[in-house]
């Protein structure tokens, strides 16, 4: 009893101050619904963007790699910090001196509205089919491990699964879509600290339980026992090859901070440029300490279980269930039920952006009202919460867990989609042909090499071993490995050749007209004179972590 009254008093909580907060705002206009009035500050701004990235996916799928791998996948959270650091300085002011509302429209004013389109479409393919599904999967996961609810509600797995991903999907729709963004970022703020502190308490409560309530005594046993967790440097078939940090995975995290859309659309909505550069720069501090809550816990769960669970995305789950004191579960359940809600209600709010800000007037009603963009946006925004909702239970079946799920998915379209984000700040010659040829052929390469060539010639290899007399498994695993280039050093290889392609058109047929520059007068885009030394001394941080552990 007192856990259903502590997980529905913080619960109820939380909506009553989101309802309160956004009370005066205007909702019907687009940027009161889509950016929150222009009014986050820099503390909900960072709230926001944690929540926003820091949800069950991330917690549930991070923890159960380091169950499986160790300490070295940390580097998806470090790498983060540098990412973000990049966006608050180089690409922030880019974007915000024009008063952009969506990341396609800042490529409309570059290029052209079919390139717009076509940037939306693929943003919003991710979101359906891979950011939302994974984010409604991860969350019925947690919540079906922690409370056993196979067993409370007396039915199978498969079936507690579908129960919660409906249940979480229909909630976070109606808070998504009614709410705006300015509710989103404010509930997000309440979370972020639930969630920071709600996580902090997971491993130490591990750590006290591996040390017999001596906290000190368990960091020692960890440590001592489990030196292979402990190694940063990832091999060469592990899921984070080394080398990989250099090349596709801060790919992979510029794209996510610097360009993607459910990101940027919390910092778009900000005071000031100041204020948004004060915010992301605070999440990325933040996100150096984020892998005490998202590594840690998958260590000490391995050690805990002895390495014996099912499933590895299981890890952070069982081990809530076993560690956290009774009087904290309901809590933790709502932090991590409002955490659930935050990204899955951020990317719909953001969907809803897209669909109704850059295609509903293109291709719909190109002379549709304020309201009738809001309204379209927030119908489609069901739709696509109904149709993640359908994808969401099969993610069970991916073959190398969740998180691993998720980038790997992400790579055909994060790859085109920053190289023309980029292509198109630093260069002004470029035209819309290459982009287009870009985000279609890029899309279709990544795949190709996924699906068709990398299964190509790793099962060859590993047959060819096994006719010479090979049948150790781990000489097998990396000769496998080696056949064929990681998928984020193949991300890296596309990258630059999409690069070239576009660069390549800009040679051959350059584009005439060149638009100057505007400067909008709808914020003050007066930068933060401190960013740069704040994102330095993080960087520093960063990069000490790896000299620790090497």
């Amino acid at each position: 009893m007192l856990t259903v009254i502590s997980f529905l008093g913080f619960t109820l909580f939380v909506a009553g101050v989101a309802w309160y907060a956004t009370r005066k705002t205007d909702e019907k206009s687009a940027d009161g619904y889509y950016l929150g009035g222009r009014s986050l500050g820099a503390i909900t701004i960072a709230g926001s963007l944690l929540l926003t990235n820091l949800s069950a996916e991330q917690i549930v799928g991070l923890n159960g790699q380091a169950f499986a791998e160790g300490l070295m996948v940390m580097a998806w959270e470090t790498l983060a910090a540098i990412a973000m650091i990049f966006t608050a300085i180089y690409l922030l002011p880019k974007y915000m001196k024009k008063g952009i509302t969506t990341i396609p429209e800042f490529i409309e004013k570059r290029f052209d509205q079919q390139t717009k389109a076509l940037l939306s479409i693929l943003f919003l393919f991710a979101y359906g089919i891979v950011l939302l599904p994974t984010i409604l999967y991860s969350g019925s996961l947690a919540f079906s491990t922690m409370f056993d609810l196979s067993e409370v509600l007396e039915v199978g797995q498969w079936a507690v699964i579908w129960i919660c991903v409906i249940s979480i999907g229909v909630i976070g729709m109606i808070y998504a879509i009614f709410g705006g963004l300015k509710a989103v970022a404010v509930s997000d703020l309440i979370n972020a600290i639930g969630l920071l502190v709600g996580g902090l308490l997971i491993p130490i409560f591990g750590l006290m339980l591996i040390g017999d309530g001596d906290f000190g005594k368990g960091i020692g046993i960890l440590w001592d026992t489990n030196p292979e967790k402990f190694q940063m440097q990832g091999a060469v078939d592990s899921s984070i090859p080394f080398g990989t940090i250099f090349t596709g995975m801060m790919i992979a995290q510029i794209y996510y901070w610097g360009t993607n859309q459910s990101i940027l659309q919390r910092v778009f909505g900000a005071k000031s440029l100041k204020e948004g550069q004060k915010g992301m720069l605070l999440a990325a501090f933040v996100k150096f300490v984020i892998p005490i809550i998202v590594v840690l816990p998958g260590i000490i769960a391995w050690h805990v279980f002895d390495g014996q669970l099912e499933n590895p995305d299981q890890a952070y789950p069982a081990l809530v269930a076993k560690v956290l004191p009774g009087a904290f579960t309901g809590f933790f359940a709502a932090v991590l039920f409002g955490a659930v809600l935050s990204s899955f209600n951020s990317l719909l709010n953001s969907s809803a952006t897209l669909f109704g800000f850059d295609l509903y007037r293109m291709y719909f009603k190109k002379d549709a009202t304020e309201l009738e963009t809001v309204k379209a946006g927030k119908t489609f925004g069901l739709a696509l919460g109904l149709v993640s909702m359908m994808i969401a239970p099969f993610i069970a079946f991916a073959p190398d867990g969740l998180f691993s799920y998720i980038q790997q998915s992400l790579g055909s379209l994060s790859v085109p989609i920053l190289a023309v984000v980029m292509t198109g700040i630093l260069t002004k010659k470029v035209p819309a042909i290459g982009a287009k040829v870009v985000m279609i052929g890029g899309v279709i390469l990544y795949l190709i090499s996924l699906l068709v060539l990398e299964p190509h010639f790793r099962e060859s290899a590993v047959m060819v071993a096994q006719s010479e007399g090979i049948t150790d498994l781990a000489e097998l695993s990396i000769i496998k490995a080696k056949a064929y280039p990681h998928y984020l050093h193949v991300m890296g290889i596309l990258f630059v050749f999409n690069i070239g392609v576009m660069l390549t058109f800009g040679k051959i047929m350059p584009k005439k007209e060149v638009l100057a520059e505007e400067m909008t007068d709808v914020i003050d885009i007066t930068p933060w004179k401190y960013a740069f030394a704040i994102g330095a001394f993080i960087s520093l941080l960063v990069i000490s972590t790896y000299f620790i552990f090497s």
